[in-house]
């Protein structure tokens, strides 16, 4: 169960198409004693999957294009630089900002900080959610 997790949700970071939202909620429904292991492992697949994506913008695997340059995504990260990272959990612009990040060469440390902070902030705001208002 947590492997097929972990992959979701990694794989839902990178430039793959997929969400892990909804598989994240049925197993919280299913398994409600192990909430904070799957918030732990999603976390960190949806961490991994978006440092996936900075670490190809950062060795220029991922061309980037004048119209992505020109995108939400790139005046969020020209504006606000490594902080822009915070928002990598936004569906889209997110997995462009990693990938900007990267190609723009940020430090790894603050990006790992920041990319992980907002994907967990936002999972645990989602489960939180969920079991306050739904359950």
């Amino acid at each position: 169960m947590l492997l097929g997790l972990f992959i979701s949700c990694f794989l839902a970071a990178t430039l793959l198409p997929g969400g892990s939202e909804a598989l994240l909620l049925y197993l919280v429904e299913q398994h409600p004693t192990q909430v904070t292991a799957m918030l732990i492992v999603a976390s960190v697949g949806n961490s991994l999957g978006s440092l996936t994506s900075y670490g190809l913008g950062y060795l220029g695997r991922v061309k980037v294009n004048p119209e992505q340059l020109d995108s939400k995504a790139a005046r969020l990260v020209e504006r606000y630089g490594v902080y822009s990272l915070i928002f990598s959990w936004l569906p889209l612009v997110g997995d462009l900002l990693c990938v900007l990040a990267g190609y723009f060469k940020y430090r790894f440390i603050p990006s790992l900080i920041l990319i992980s902070l907002g994907k967990t902030l936002r999972y645990t705001i989602l489960v939180w959610g969920y079991i306050k208002f739904i359950q």
